[in-house]
């Protein structure tokens, strides 16, 4: 256990971030490689050999007998290939080596990983190349070195380039805005992230007895439990002793590492929980949450738990979500989403707030795909998370301050309200400007967009590469109209455009309750997109307006566009196909021998009764196993259904029209089944069941 007062000396100590590189490379190396992480430039391949003698010097000391390229490749999770440090001599020593052209460049096959017809299968080669900008870090007696992958004719086969080439996209338009706006020191702009991470914890050996579990995340059928979320009773709880030490290992490993864990607490569903970082650039965040849900998972596994990351893994309580806050800020110290003291007067605020809201108005489908799955679209739409429908909340405040800017009114300040709690002895409360509303996809919480829809499987790479793609486009509109502009032209005109884009865009304004039904015809009045799944919000990623987007701000080529499209609806399509062969054999073997066993014995105990006491009715027995009969029945039928559609999906070849078809056909046949299983289980004793049930996996944790 980490001693408190170690803490500062014991944080980042296994990673070769910039205190390592300024106290021990050489200083003109370091300038170098700080200019390349500062400003995006080429790093020579001899400032490359230095780096690379030092870094490994230092993962030695600390253990370290391997180093690998670690990458993201586009099957959502890590991918990494571990190479010895070792060099054998010829009179049967070895050296240490480690070059720069190994930092700088690996070679993994790159024809086992999605690439959506990219690389055919017989073409092996890709490359990953080292990412400065995000630092080395030593896990499991390995140096990790954080890189793009590639193909061999360079399309990108990864979730980091074409983030990185989102940031820089920004940047560039965002510092063009900012330079026409006045403020000619502003050089660079970088997007910062914090990504709550929720997560459930059951026991290790429950979890292993569970197919649905092991093979897709999620159960596939289970009755509810006699409780579940309710009496709201878990959120904020006091937390488990056992679980609270698992969450005590997981801030030391995440500490280690660099990642700054900050708060921890229960969720709302029993078994939930939270963890949730200090905001850090984005290439930096997306990197550190990937490292976060695997050491997650080990920490987990030592403490005899299993970490659920599945975005829907319980039927009837709350999913887990990954909620992205997003933030600009300046090489000079400005938060673009700072309203500060005087939010009327705030223009940098002002037109990246608009800019914002006409982004995500526009481009509100391919925000809705960046974080479509098969996982999360059983969650959207759910009491825990927004809709399908992206709408944009901004509070009390800046409603008003958007009302002005539409009226050409002046804009009336409120004074700040003290809270008066009803006891002298708490102190008063300065009330904020808004609520929050926890039902928004897109919410503003004070200096910041958080956006709620992401699952809590998938990386937010995607996410922020719609989002910072999208507002980069907006700048490059502003700036396109402002430039080149007098001082008094650049003020009326402004004027004008944040008054005409608002009025535009306006309709994706919604400070009220996403969940209701009402809300859902209201969007559809305004227009507003309702993707309810992957099948239908991919159609949007190949649309000329998308492609448009992402090729003239060169994030993706049309053919990376394309591959990413055939990716994720094979994705969607295997997912779908996995969870109902799981989910038959499950019925099959598993509740149909505990069905029999249980009929075998309520019908020997009524021919008991019947022989002990020949007037005996034995009512409650043949209730149930009439119940369990009507069941075993009806399971029969959609089992056999579900395996027929399962078995038709498999012969479509269009990849849009199979991931409609197991959406459309083998999933709502699967809910079918569920609800026939779920019925038999539920009159089903434990212990004829060779599962753990709900009730087990929720509430048995101490």
């Amino acid at each position: 256990m980490m001693e408190a007062k170690r803490l500062p000396e014991e944080y980042g100590s296994l990673v070769f971030g910039d205190k390592v590189m300024r106290e021990r490379l050489p200083k003109d190396v370091y300038k170098a490689v700080h200019k390349t992480i500062v400003n995006g430039t080429h790093l020579e391949i001899d400032v490359a050999n230095t780096v690379a003698a030092v870094m490994k010097e230092w993962a030695i000391e600390n253990g370290a007998t391997h180093y690998t390229h670690w990458f993201q490749p586009m099957t959502g999770l890590t991918a990494e290939k571990h190479d010895s440090f070792i060099s054998p001599e010829g009179d049967g020593s070895i050296i240490m080596e480690f070059s720069g052209k190994e930092l700088v460049k690996g070679e993994p096959d790159a024809s086992s990983f999605p690439s959506g017809g990219l690389r055919a299968t017989f073409e092996a080669r890709g490359y990953t190349a080292w990412d400065p900008s995000s630092p080395a870090f030593i896990k499991d007696g390995s140096l990790y070195i954080p890189t793009a992958f590639c193909s061999y004719g360079g399309e990108a086969l990864d979730k980091k380039t074409p983030l990185l080439r989102s940031m820089e996209a920004l940047s560039k338009e965002a510092v063009k805005i900012m330079n026409i706006l006045g403020y000619k020191d502003v050089s660079r702009v970088n997007t910062t992230i914090g990504s709550e991470q929720e997560y459930f914890l059951i026991d290790k050996e429950d979890y292993m007895h569970r197919k649905d579990l092991l093979f897709t995340g999620r159960t596939l059928i289970g009755a509810p439990a006699t409780k579940g979320q309710e009496m709201e009773d878990h959120y904020f709880g006091v937390i488990k002793p056992k679980v609270s030490a698992f969450m005590h290992d997981l801030d030391e490993e995440l500490w280690k590492l660099g990642i700054p864990a900050k708060t921890k607490h229960n969720e709302v569903a029993p078994a939930q929980h939270e963890m949730a970082p200090v905001f850090e650039t984005a290439n930096i965040a997306v990197d550190h949450n990937q490292l976060t849900m695997e050491v997650m998972k080990k920490v987990a596994d030592k403490h005899g738990y299993a970490c659920l990351l599945h975005e829907k893994p319980f039927e009837g309580i709350n999913g887990s979500g990954k909620h992205n806050n997003w933030s600009i800020c300046t090489d000079t110290g400005i938060n673009l989403l700072d309203p500060g003291k005087n939010p009327d007067d705030n223009i940098p605020f002002l037109v990246t707030l608009i800019a914002v809201i006409a982004s995500v108005d526009e481009y509100a489908p391919q925000l809705r795909l960046s974080v479509a799955s098969a996982g999360n679209d059983h969650r959207l739409g759910a009491n825990e998370a927004p809709p399908a429908v992206i709408s944009i909340f901004v509070g009390d405040e800046l409603t008003r301050v958007l009302e002005s800017i539409e009226q050409g009114t002046v804009f009336e300040r409120g004074a700040k309200i003290k809270m008066e709690m009803g006891a002298q002895v708490l102190p008063h409360i300065t009330k904020d400007n808004t609520d929050r509303n926890r039902t928004s996809p897109f919410a503003f919480t004070g200096n910041k967009f958080e956006f709620r829809m992401p699952g809590s499987a998938v990386s937010v790479a995607n996410a922020n590469i719609v989002l910072n793609t999208a507002v980069a486009e907006m700048f490059s509109r502003m700036s396109a109209i402002l430039e080149g502009l007098s001082e008094d032209e650049l003020h009326n005109k402004l004027t004008e455009l944040l008054k005409e884009t608002l009025i535009k865009h306006k309709r994706v304004l919604f400070d009220g309750n996403g969940y209701t039904d009402e809300w859902i015809e209201e969007a559809a009045r305004r227009g507003l997109p309702n993707l309810k799944s992957l099948p239908d919000a991919m159609v949007e990623w190949i649309s000329d307006k998308s492609i448009e987007l992402f090729t003239s701000h060169n994030i993706f080529t049309k053919e990376e566009i394309e591959s990413r499209y055939e990716i994720q609806l094979e994705n969607y399509s295997k997912s779908i196909h996995i969870e109902s062969l799981t989910m038959q054999e499950m019925v099959r073997k598993d509740l149909t021998s505990g069905i029999l066993a249980y009929e075998n014995d309520l019908t020997n105990e009524i021919i008991s009764k019947k022989e002990a006491l020949p007037d005996a009715k034995a009512t409650l027995e043949q209730g149930i196993l009439r119940t369990l009969d009507d069941a075993s029945s009806s399971i029969a039928k959609e089992l056999s259904v579900l395996n027929e559609k399962t078995i038709e999906a498999e012969t479509i070849t269009d990849p849009q029209k199979k991931a409609k078809f197991y959406e459309s056909n083998v999933l709502s046949q699967m809910d079918e089944l569920r609800k026939y299983a779920d019925e038999a289980e539920a009159v089903i004793p434990d212990e004829y069941l060779s599962y753990p049930t709900y009730g087990q996996l929720l509430f048995s944790l101490r």
